[in-house]
């Protein structure tokens, strides 16, 4: 009986790790002299893999200096993944449910009358809610690739100068097959420089609320203060807010990610400026917001919430910083993990399990390295995992230059969307 009991627990066990320890990262990078295809790597993640921060794949999308920029937070379910070379306004769809062995389904430009994609967030109902930052100079529903589409002849991203007229919101399938659409165009707002950057959809009030940085840098007057609420079923705007500014004066411009809190109706927006608020009363006709943490610095990266916790990319700190938020009025910071002077942490991202980061420049410092790092999701405490390495290596982290790829590429890659396997 023991015997059985014990055969039983084990087999019991092994189901509850699931089919696989397997793990993998997906990283969407480019060539940094913007001569050679970009392309989707593929890294063993495996903590117990004698190849453990090895690169065992990698796929060229037949377009160079598209900016790789964002790809989806985590993966998901179907094993296809979303990925925007934005300067280009391409988007490409992957197949990775054979992880090693990665596919293009589809490549799709502009939508909906919209261009310049930046983020996708999956729905309930299976479909796609995307921002693109701009009206399209083309006509609706233009420029639809194959699956094969950029594996012949080089092509080469188009030159950015397009026209900064405002952008909208795009419920589509993941193929790009348009639902709905509404624009973020608001005759209340007098210089109209509202640019969609990343989307949050609440279902459950059936609204969705949006931000607005501008990724053209140099697009001055695109302050970007404006938070834009939704209502979700049907993409109509309903209002737009601007952000109050706090002791420094600019911590609230460039509104970046928005994220649901754990009440499931208060929403955390941070900005590009350092600044943390705290966004109420959704539905109501009067939402009110608040800035609740302002980090160091003048240039804040991309954050993420997990359990009741919230992790900022500092890079003026060239650090990760963690603050517990189970008070949002208050939040306080427990934990940070430094990545080295030459480092400026940008993307971030979280594992299945909450337990371990991804984190890299986004091609934006002087050193150019992929770090993972490991989250204890009861005290907050984020410390670098130092065996995600190169081989030889006495530095943590994996670094992007001077390595040849798979596909044959030899040279600086810059790193940006980078997510784990399911």
């Amino acid at each position: 009986m023991r015997r059985l009991l014990l055969t039983a627990l084990l087999v019991w066990c092994g189901a509850c790790r699931g089919p696989s320890s397997t793990s993998y990262l997906f990283l969407w990078a480019g060539d940094a002299q913007h001569k050679a295809s970009d392309f989707l790597a593929v890294i063993d993640a495996s903590p117990a893999s004698q190849r453990y921060g090895a690169i065992v794949a990698s796929l060229p999308t037949g377009t160079a200096g598209s900016h790789p920029h964002h790809t989806e937070f985590e993966m998901p379910a179907t094993g296809h993944l979303l990925a925007n070379g934005f300067n280009a306004g391409r988007t490409w769809l992957f197949d990775l449910t054979d992880p090693v062995r990665p596919q293009i389904l589809t490549v799709f430009d502009d939508r909906a009358g919209f261009s310049h994609p930046h983020t996708f967030i999956r729905l309930a109902n299976g479909n796609v809610l995307a921002t693109f930052q701009y009206r399209s100079l083309t006509t609706p529903q233009a420029s639809s690739g194959a699956a094969q589409a950029g594996h012949g002849a080089m092509h080469h991203a188009a030159a950015t100068s397009v026209e900064r007229s405002t952008g909208g919101l795009v419920e589509m399938d993941e193929r790009g097959t348009v639902i709905r659409s509404g624009s973020a165009s608001d005759n209340a707002i007098a210089n109209k420089s509202i640019y969609p950057y990343s989307v949050l959809p609440l279902p459950a009030i059936d609204r969705a609320v949006s931000t607005t940085s501008d990724m053209n840098e140099e697009n001055e007057k695109a302050t970007a203060e404006w938070l834009q609420i939704w209502r979700l079923s049907d993409l109509t705007l309903l209002r737009s807010i601007a952000l109050e500014p706090g002791p420094f004066g600019d911590e609230h411009k460039e509104t970046g990610e928005p994220h649901l809190l754990a009440d499931g109706k208060s929403v955390y927006i941070h900005t590009f400026r350092c600044g943390l608020y705290l966004l109420r009363d959704v539905e109501s006709p009067e939402p009110v917001t608040r800035l609740v943490h302002t980090f160091e610095g003048e240039d804040c990266g991309v954050p993420i919430r997990t359990g009741h916790f919230w992790l900022q990319t500092v890079p003026d700190a060239h650090a990760v910083v963690v603050l517990d938020i189970r008070d949002p009025e208050h939040p306080r910071e427990v934990s940070r993990v430094s990545v080295g002077d030459d480092e400026w942490p940008h993307w971030i991202a979280v594992d299945p399990a909450g337990r371990r980061i991804v984190l890299n420049s986004g091609g934006y410092s002087k050193s150019n390295r992929l770090f993972v790092l490991e989250f204890d999701r009861v005290t907050g405490r984020l410390t670098m995992d130092g065996r995600f390495r190169d081989p030889g290596s006495s530095r943590a982290g994996v670094n992007m230059d001077d390595k040849t790829w798979p596909h044959g590429f030899s040279g600086k890659a810059l790193p940006h969307g980078t997510v784990f396997s399911r």
